[in-house]
């Protein structure tokens, strides 16, 4: 199932209930392509370092373990694992796993990404593919003349 399927995640603006979105995504593909699928459904730039983590809040999430990031494709030294090398069927494996998705680390965008079915590829079918839009998404820098850019 895994080659030839699908996760379909619903990834929430954490402390956001109400804006959210449903993705397909190939399984077999990795974590940095669900990263870009992520940024771009909610209108973002991908244009900063991420990580996804296992922990969903608190000031700690960053230490849990099993984490993906972004320096760990970039030679740092981290205790996390690739995320150009690792699939999302092996970081989700079951429906119901969720992970904080956490882009831009000086603004903090954090985002809970849960499987919520398993699909199979379509045959002639474009993924990842945006299947629901709720709400509307933040402005990824918000107005620059705003000194009270700490708010998220």
């Amino acid at each position: 199932m895994t080659e030839a399927g699908t996760h379909i995640v619903r990834v929430t603006l954490q402390g956001e209930p109400t804006i959210y979105r449903e993705i397909e995504v190939e399984s077999r593909k990795t974590l940095s392509d669900l990263a870009e699928a992520i940024v771009h459904a909610f209108g973002f730039e991908f244009d900063h370092a991420f990580g996804f983590y296992s922990k969903l809040t608190g000031q700690d999430v960053m230490r849990s373990q099993p984490k993906y990031e972004l320096f760990a494709d970039m030679g740092e030294a981290t205790e996390a694992n690739s995320v150009e090398k690792s699939r999302i069927a092996d970081a989700f494996p079951d429906v119901g796993h969720t992970m904080l998705f956490l882009f831009d680390y000086g603004d903090d965008w954090r985002f809970v990404v849960e499987v919520i079915r398993r699909g199979h590829k379509a045959a002639k079918t474009r993924y990842p593919k945006v299947l629901k839009k709720v709400g509307k998404a933040p402005e990824q820098y918000g107005n620059w003349d705003d000194d009270d850019e700490d708010e998220l």
